[in-house]
């Protein structure tokens, strides 16, 4: 999952139009993604016991996140799995789920809080 969430930022990185949505320090964010990643796929608790309650939604408030940016996140994180050789038919399994979790985050035109959390862990 390491290597994917490495690859996957690299790609980000290389998109001024998404990279523009994430902090400068991309740092926590790589941490946090592969832990999600690998407790989001059946792997250990580890995201909860050290984030609590994901609340992807709403830590996701204080970027603006529209369609496109959706859009090519997932695009991002497909090029990832592909480029670490993860079965073509374990992809579509991911993104059967993932794609709607992406497009759960679009939040660009809605009225939502843009502060940044004070608190890290969400129980």
């Amino acid at each position: 999952m390491r290597a994917i969430v490495e690859d996957f930022y690299r790609h980000v990185e290389a998109d001024a139009e998404l990279r523009s949505v994430y902090p400068e320090d991309l740092t926590p964010g790589k941490e946090k993604l592969a832990l999600f990643l690998e407790q989001w796929l059946g792997g250990p608790p580890a995201y909860s016991e050290i984030h609590g309650h994901p609340r992807l939604r709403m830590r996701h408030f204080p970027f603006v996140i529209g369609d496109r940016h959706a859009g090519k996140w997932l695009r991002y994180m497909r090029m990832a799995m592909q480029e670490n050789n993860v079965p073509a038919e374990d992809v579509d399994l991911i993104f059967s789920r993932l794609g709607p979790l992406a497009r759960h985050m679009v939040n660009e035109g809605q009225d939502v809080p843009r502060a940044r959390l004070e608190q890290t862990r969400l129980d």
